[in-house]
């Protein structure tokens, strides 16, 4: 933020200040975003656990599992030199550099650093590249009178190579600032009397289904010259083939220059062919050709080198030299590179504007299996050949106006609504990074693809399966960066809500790929090497936990999580019913509702079986089994056994919107008892205990005990004839989590920790109860505001946002969770999105009456 820099660098940069926040006040986003000068430094917290973060009694617990996991580690990892889909003995080490991620919905994504640099890769589909490309900059040249008066590279790195070029601008002159798709950079030339503000634009556009998943984004260059005298304006970017791996030294790239011209709007730019085995793609680096503008290219040049010729070249005339005709192709051990150039003169005291563009196009992708072939969705718009990136960069182009306002238009709302804390708009918006970041692939169904090759033997009964997903393709994201493995379905339980709220058609499609493998069954047997015993994959009417590695084939084998068995996890089947009918509210999708009232019915058949005594109330196991996979339940519990009254709720109103009596009159019958048996068993007088089992820390008191609540206040079944848990106890337990959990942790800094004694001290029995978990914060703090505990809400959700983005600097990495001390683990993780919990609470507050999502353009509003 601003305000974090020094007074004296304030002081140095005021014009930029003043220049930056009126430019912002201007857009309406002064009071949102994440914001920080280039020159600001971040706390460091430490890496992952180490010695002395893990209590020595789950060391002595699970030492047999961690040999067990060692040994699959090596032969996966060192043996058969592939991926482990959790690297607890590599992890990704915490960088503080990254912003908003470039590129829409499931073709991969490109992110930019806050200082400008491009610095993270996703493009192989859930696989993720850690490297800064030093060639990949944004430079600028100004001319007055024919003469060179300034040329910088807009960067703060001095790096070894490109010596010929002018690096280390200084920081203290510039700004960055996110609100995800958009970002904004401002620079003051020093000396120069000439800003520069960089808009950085990418079409992530709710309930949009086409542009929403192009591999594009925009930068728009606006030029405000100070001066009583002209400038002639140029912005040179240059770009690297490939993604900084050691594929780019492989051979056989190259890249040409090429022009795109359609309906009279013309750019043109340089394509970087990157022929890799297995998923080659091409980058493309354009500009808009308009009145005033002209643009210029370099074709290839030797990003390793001094640079001095390109340096020159535009130095000479603020242009490129524009060579015709392709690259030759790289040697084994090169490297190539390309730049772009965009000018145009700036009047005295003028403002002038220089677009570009990078698109890429990998269009037939393959997993790590290389067994089946997938188009992106993007290709049903611009085909599937390869030869896109000149109509995607068009596109982008000519297009990003109309995405800017449909973004605006979105945000306005809420970014004006003054009830609303600066932070939370902030955490809002860009928590949605990971919908695109999250290693997300989305693909067409093949057009030769019948009822029966995706449904199996068991699922004839989902009528609507094929239209769905003919119509709006499959969806898949990572459970986190770290943690590889697609819609992980406990954790998606928590982030579904940004789905469902922004692009429904998407979260409906997902639920239709979780539903076919819920009735089909996979009968191979497989190692679960952390508990050391031999379970079927996949057992039939079970939720899956995840629907594969991108390591593998995801879809075709599913459950690549080895740590467990999860067939006999407790929370998986109700998250399923759960969000059936949250979808069905948000979205009276009432052929979505009858196709999976069956499954419905089988998974909950299936859950029953956990009703040992016939109380109404299923009970744990005493193993890891459920979301918290190391904080063992035994007996009945307010997580689990909250999340089985929610569902068998659930399948009381589903079954009288469908008129089935029979079914109805079962589940009224059963939550009469598990309801009865839920207060007598867990009730303490102040909040649920853990769980019954009378161990020393079944009286913990558990952040995420009212799980089952926030669910049935999101679907409106929290009051009147549906309500479960007595409204007078749902707040008392959350008066006493914000008073144990948030207020008594961290002096209420950091959010609401996973499990906190009666007196006033974590919870360490395990590894995750003394943890704080962002999402289940997130969700917290929707539940105290759907109880009209508003600020507590607010105060609560507040840590973990100034914890994550302000202190550690974990911008657009949000993890999994942090300890106190400052110790985090997985970082960009899934779960928090369930901030958009958050905004259904307030839009529900706003308006107890059920709220469509439906707009073809926008979602619900306070």
């Amino acid at each position: 933020d601003v305000s974090q820099c020094s007074a004296g660098q304030r002081a140095a940069a005021g014009p930029l200040v003043r220049r930056y926040e009126g430019a912002a006040r201007g857009r309406g986003v002064a009071a949102a975003g994440w914001r920080v000068c280039l020159a600001h430094r971040f706390e460091e917290p430490r890496q992952p656990y180490g010695a002395g973060d893990v209590p020595f009694h789950d060391v002595l617990r699970h030492i047999g599992l961690a040999l067990r996991y060692f040994r699959w580690w090596y032969k996966k990892t060192r043996i058969e030199k592939k991926s482990a889909f959790i690297d607890l003995l590599c992890a990704v080490p915490l960088q503080q550099i990254y912003g908003c991620p470039l590129g829409g919905i499931g073709g991969g994504t490109i992110t930019r650093g806050w200082r400008g640099e491009f610095c993270r890769w996703q493009l192989n589909p859930g696989i993720y590249h850690y490297e800064t490309v030093i060639a990949n900059q944004f430079t600028v040249c100004l001319r007055c009178k024919g003469q060179t008066v300034y040329q910088q590279v807009l960067s703060v790195e001095r790096p070894s190579t490109l010596q010929g070029w002018n690096w280390g601008y200084c920081g203290h002159y510039a700004f960055y600032h996110a609100l995800y798709p958009r970002a904004w950079m401002v620079y003051e030339l020093p000396g120069q009397n000439v800003v520069l503000t960089c808009r950085q634009v990418s079409p992530v556009i709710p309930h949009d289904y086409k542009d929403s998943s192009l591999p594009v984004g925009v930068f728009i260059w606006e030029v405000e010259n100070g001066k009583d005298e002209d400038v002639d304006v140029s912005i040179m970017f240059s770009l690297q083939n490939g993604t900084g791996t050691k594929e780019d030294r492989s051979g056989g790239h190259w890249n040409e220059p090429f022009a795109f011209e359609k309906d009279g709007e013309r750019v043109a730019g340089v394509l970087l062919h990157h022929c890799t085995r297995v998923n080659p793609f091409t980058l493309a680096i354009s500009a808009r050709e308009k009145a005033g503008t002209g643009v210029t290219h370099l074709t290839a040049f030797n990003p390793t080198g001094s640079g001095r010729e390109v340096w020159q070249d535009l130095l000479q005339d603020g242009r490129l030299d524009s060579p015709a005709g392709k690259s030759s192709l790289t040697e084994k051990g090169e490297v190539t590179a390309a730049a772009v150039c965009a000018s145009c003169r700036v009047p005295a005291r003028g403002h002038r504007t220089l677009e570009l563009a990078l698109a890429w196009d990998m269009p037939r992708v393959y997993f790590g299996s290389k067994e089946k072939l997938h188009l992106r969705r993007y290709t049903r718009f611009f085909g599937s050949g390869g030869d896109a990136a000149p109509a995607l960069s068009h596109h982008a182009l000519t297009h990003y106006e109309e995405w800017e306002r449909k973004i605006e238009a979105w945000q306005k709302p809420i970014l004006e609504n003054s009830q609303l804390p600066s932070w939370y708009k902030s955490a809002l918006f860009n928590e949605l990074y990971f919908v695109t970041d999250g290693g997300t692939i989305w693909v067409e169904l093949p057009p030769d693809c019948h009822a029966e090759d995706l449904q199996g033997p068991a699922g004839a009964g989902l009528s609507h399966l094929l239209p769905v997903l003919r119509e709006y393709g499959r969806f898949a994201y990572l459970e986190g960066q770290e943690y590889r493995m697609y819609n992980t379905y406990d954790v998606h339980f928590y982030a579904s809500f940004a789905l469902v709220m922004l692009w429904p058609k998407l979260q409906i499609s997902l639920q239709y790929d979780i539903a076919v493998t819920v009735v089909n069954e996979d009968v191979q047997p497989r190692q679960y090497l952390m508990c050391g015993q031999t379970a079927q994959v996949k057992l039939k009417n079970v939720v899956p936990h995840d629907i594969g590695d991108p390591g593998d084939e995801p879809w075709q084998r599913v459950n690549a999580y080895l740590m467990h068995d999860t067939a006999d996890w407790k929370d998986l089947n109700l998250k399923f019913v759960l969000q059936v009918y949250r979808d069905y509210y948000l979205t009276r999708d009432s052929l979505y509702l009858r196709d999976m009232w069956p499954v419905c019915q089988a998974v909950m058949e299936s859950e029953l079986k956990f009703d040992m005594d016939n109380d109404g109330l299923i009970e744990n196991g005493g193993f890891a089994d459920q979301t918290y996979d190391a904080w063992v339940v035994n007996g009945a519990s307010a997580y689990c056994g909250g999340l089985w009254l929610a569902a068998v709720c659930v399948m009381c109103k589903m079954a009288e919107v469908l008129g089935d009596a029979e079914i109805q009159q079962k589940y009224t019958d059963i939550l009469s008892k598990g309801k009865e048996a839920f207060e007598r068993m867990l009730w303490n007088g102040k909040y649920y205990n853990y769980d019954s089992s009378g161990s020393d820390t079944s009286s913990s008191i558990m952040s995420d005990q009212c799980a089952g609540q926030w669910f049935l206040g999101a679907c409106g079944l929290d009051q009147g004839e549906f309500e479960v848990f007595p409204k007078s106890h749902v707040v008392s337990a959350l008066k006493t989590i914000f008073e144990k959990n948030v207020m008594s942790f961290a002096g209420g800094t950091m959010g609401a920790v996973n499990g906190m004694r009666p007196d006033g001290v974590p919870d360490t029995s395990s590894v995750q109860s003394n943890e704080v978990w962002i999402g289940v914060v997130y969700a917290l703090a929707a539940t105290m505001i759907q109880e009209g505990l508003v600020e507590e809400g607010f105060r609560t959700a507040e840590g973990c946002y100034r914890t994550v983005w302000e202190r550690l600097g974990m911008a657009f990495q949000t993890p999994e969770a942090y300890r106190e001390k400052k110790v985090y683990r997985s970082l960009a993780y899934m779960r928090p999105l369930s901030i958009w919990s958050m905004q259904l609470a307030l839009e529900r507050r706003a308006s107890r009456a059920p709220a469509p999502v439906q707009s073809p353009q926008v979602p619900i509003h306070p």
